[in-house]
């Protein structure tokens, strides 16, 4: 492979770059600030902190959701200012060979957006690869998933929580389902704003799934946080209780549980064995949820792996892929599109 070779991770909350022999040079929230419908003003974490308090002339958006590419123009926009300020420091991008992960259970139309959005920024790519993303998720974990054994995967991510199962390099099955992390928050806006008449934002909301979400019940903890009162329009105090988010983001975790029994029930009979032997392993910014791996450990009967570093499985299995070249060929080529060029 490529000496100057990149991988990218565009994910529905953060977009990381890993690059060869340097590790990973990029990790920030995947949102852009745009003013007066033309000018970037700011990307990644100063663009979020932005997030719900920006004038209507600023646009703060997130280009990717549900795992796909929603605004390709805004992403393309975020890209180059992203190539633009590592320069600085990493080298130029120009003629850099790529590797980007995407999700499997998508269209072949949405996984195409994906490499002409690298196609079609600054870098001008020498060559540009597309890598499954469980295929990524499961070597980020530690795990060999070019042997003949079955290996089963839960990334749940901010907006979509994919399950799959891989052996022998590729995917035997896979399931996109829309429940992730922003799913919770919603959740937790809609029923703060029930129970206790308050209207909260979703950094608040985020920060009360991340202090008090829990997958079973009896646990007992509680914060404050502030919001306006939605009758006097004032802003007001509550406090929250980790009982009432486990009431709350419940029935999303059960569709998880649900799409999980799914594909294993649909697994070839060879492959349940390898998965009874090593368990099911789960990963994303959501899988820290405290007994997690209890609650799916009891309602599947097999052994949960909470991955280390969860967040990060995904690029840093591109990490691997771009070190290794034995592991190369779990990259895949696509005729690359020109736009009459």
């Amino acid at each position: 492979m490529a000496a100057k070779l990149f991988g990218i991770d565009f994910g529905t909350s953060t977009i990381k770059i890993y690059k060869k022999n340097e590790g990973v040079i990029f990790d920030a929230k995947n949102i852009i600030a745009i003013a007066d419908k033309k000018r970037v003003i700011a990307i990644g974490d100063e663009a979020f902190e932005m997030y719900g308090k920006a004038p209507s002339n600023i646009e703060v958006d997130y280009p990717v959701r549900s795992g796909v590419i929603a605004n390709i123009e805004n992403m393309l926009a975020l890209l180059n200012h992203a190539f633009d300020q590592l320069g600085k420091k990493h080298g130029k991008f120009t003629g850099a060979e790529f590797l980007v992960a995407t999700p499997t259970d998508i269209t072949e139309v949405e996984k195409r957006a994906f490499f002409d959005l690298v196609a079609n920024s600054n870098a001008k790519s020498r060559k540009i690869r597309i890598v499954e993303k469980p295929i990524a998720d499961a070597l980020g974990a530690g795990l060999n998933v070019t042997k003949a054994r079955g290996v089963m995967i839960v990334d749940i991510g901010a907006d979509t929580t994919e399950v799959s199962i891989m052996s022998l390099g590729g995917i035997v099955l896979s399931k996109l389902i829309p429940v992730g992390g922003n799913k919770f928050d919603e959740s937790i806006i809609l029923n703060v704003k029930k129970q206790y008449n308050l209207y909260i934002g979703h950094k608040t909301a985020e920060t009360i799934k991340k202090e008090l979400a829990c997958a079973l019940k009896g646990e007992e903890k509680t914060i404050k946080v502030y919001g306006r009162d939605v009758v006097t329009g004032l802003p007001m105090e509550k406090e929250i209780t980790s009982s009432f988010v486990y009431e709350t983001i419940s029935e999303h975790l059960l569709s998880i549980i649900d799409a999980m029994r799914i594909i294993l029930e649909r697994t070839p009979p060879e492959i349940s064995s390898d998965i009874i032997d090593l368990g099911i392993y789960i990963t994303g910014g959501s899988a820290n949820i405290k007994y997690l791996d209890q609650l799916m450990s009891h309602d599947t009967d097999l052994k949960i792996n909470i991955c280390n570093d969860s967040a990060n499985t995904v690029v840093n299995g591109l990490g691997k892929i771009i070190e290794d070249p034995k592991l190369s060929s779990l990259a895949l080529t696509i005729k690359q599109t020109y736009y009459g060029v």
